[in-house]
């Protein structure tokens, strides 16, 4: 896979998810691929969580932006401890707002609006705690039909 990514947007969604985590205990991950092996990204989606290992938070709160960009399929995903609090439209309303922006073309706007919105709900039901928080997953950016790779 070649990364679609400029190093400076790498660096920029690298970025919207450590600010994101500030004020959380929530863990957000990207992942990037260039078709979609699964007839649902969704589907797809779930399989990268596990391979990354997002199910092991302490909290079961990570969240997971997997995008197919050559295919254009699209998916969030939110472990069982996030999934349980949020509204009931939450993901597919976040899903809504980033592909506002996928339309003109603003892949990296899209997913840092949409990491901005994941991590403001892992805030509001997961807060930091200085006292035991730790970042529990990598806050890169994962890549192909290998998550755990990169290019």
């Amino acid at each position: 896979m070649v990364n679609p990514l400029t190093p400076e947007q790498e660096a920029a969604l690298v970025e919207a998810i450590r600010q994101a985590e500030l004020r959380t205990s929530g863990e957000i991950r990207v992942h990037l691929e260039d078709t979609c092996p699964t007839p649902e990204p969704l589907d797809r989606a779930a399989q990268v969580f596990a391979e990354l290992g997002m199910h092991h938070t302490a909290q079961r709160n990570g969240v997971l932006f997997y995008l197919a960009w050559q295919s254009r399929q699209f998916a969030i995903i939110g472990d069982t401890g996030i999934n349980s609090v949020v509204p009931d439209d939450f993901w597919e309303t976040a899903k809504e707002n980033v592909l506002q922006h996928f339309r003109t073309e603003k892949y990296v706007n899209g997913l840092e609006q949409g990491i901005r919105l994941a991590g403001e709900q892992l805030r509001r039901y997961f807060p930091y705690d200085a006292a035991t928080d730790q970042n529990e997953l990598d806050d890169s950016i994962s890549f192909g039909d290998s998550p755990t790779k990169r290019p």
